[in-house]
């Protein structure tokens, strides 16, 4: 694994990692808790919610605009810094468009938690009860599928996007479950 590898994995999925953690985030501050329409309108197939209450309107909204501004401010380094430009190597940040791409990685990650999220429901997983390895990927996989409509990467990034952001999210849940923004470690 090269250092370039991880880098750019790490680089180029940063908005998919923050559109998947900020609608915990905004569930919390007061202001936008109001804000708790669920996704699913309370709708239901085979007698089980679709989503819950957890899949949230405003947690899209959130997400995908943090997509945006994540991937705007990747795109302003990219002008600033020779290492940024070679780290992002093979996608640039130049064009006029690059902010679709934020809003097809931060979407991506919310359709790939929320289609987690029906699965859970279908096999009768509890709600906040980890379904390993499927809570850890599907924001992954949901990012990598919808960049794919802006980006096709070379089938080792994509591999080591997998791998690096498979082990983020462990970490970063541990990290939500210590300063009680989850109720789970995993």
């Amino acid at each position: 694994m090269a250092n370039h590898d991880v880098l750019f994995a790490l680089w180029f999925f940063i908005p998919v990692g923050i559109a998947n953690s900020t609608p915990i985030i905004a569930a919390h501050l007061p202001v936008l808790r109001a804000w708790s329409a669920p996704l699913d309108f309370h709708k239901q197939f085979r007698g089980k919610r679709l989503l819950g209450d957890h899949k949230t309107i405003r947690g899209v909204i959130i997400g995908v605009l943090m997509g945006v501004i994540a991937i705007w401010l990747q795109s302003q380094l990219f002008h600033d810094y020779a290492w940024v430009r070679h780290v992002s190597s093979p996608v640039s940040y130049q064009s006029n468009t690059v902010l679709l791409l934020g809003a097809l990685l931060g979407l991506g990650a919310l359709l790939g938690d929320a289609t987690e999220s029906f699965f859970k429901r279908q096999f009768n997983i509890d709600d906040g009860r980890s379904w390993f390895p499927f809570d850890q990927l599907d924001f992954v996989i949901g990012g990598v599928l919808l960049s794919a409509i802006y980006v096709r990467l070379p089938a080792a990034d994509y591999g080591f996007i997998l791998l690096i952001w498979f082990g983020m999210h462990l970490l970063f849940s541990y990290i939500g479950f210590l300063l009680k923004l989850k109720e789970r470690a995993l």
